[in-house]
């Protein structure tokens, strides 16, 4: 049965082939302001690190603070190899609760998104 055993093993390469693939999306491993936390001041930028390097030109965030008013951000860039979106933030943020949309692209090719909150104290 050398036909049943080489039929497994391409099964087998196959199937790993599409699981490397599904984790070679840029996956958020951590964020600053973190996800549901409440800060005293206003932060000065956005730090999204991913598990990938990204590209920028189609990498960037979308922030959106109380009353679902869009808050000013500056050019985004790449720190860390690649894999941290830092987004500076030129003016304070006032108190109250902030979405933060981000979309990116790894050098890879893989776009994945993601959406996380925080809270600036009064």
């Amino acid at each position: 049965m050398p036909t049943l055993s080489r039929l497994v093993a391409l099964s087998t390469v196959a199937i790993l082939g599409v699981a490397g693939q599904a984790l070679a999306h840029a996956q958020l491993t951590k964020n600053v302001p973190a996800d549901k936390a409440t800060v005293a001041t206003s932060p000065a930028e956005l730090d999204l690190h991913f598990s990938e390097e990204l590209d920028i030109k189609f990498s960037g965030v979308k922030v959106t603070g109380p009353d679902k008013a869009m808050v000013k951000t500056g050019d985004a860039m790449l720190m860390d190899e690649g894999k941290t979106l830092m987004v500076p933030l030129p003016e304070m943020l006032g108190p109250g609760a902030y979405a933060v949309e981000w979309h990116v692209l790894s050098t890879d090719g893989h776009k994945t998104n993601g959406t996380y909150g925080f809270t600036v104290k009064p």
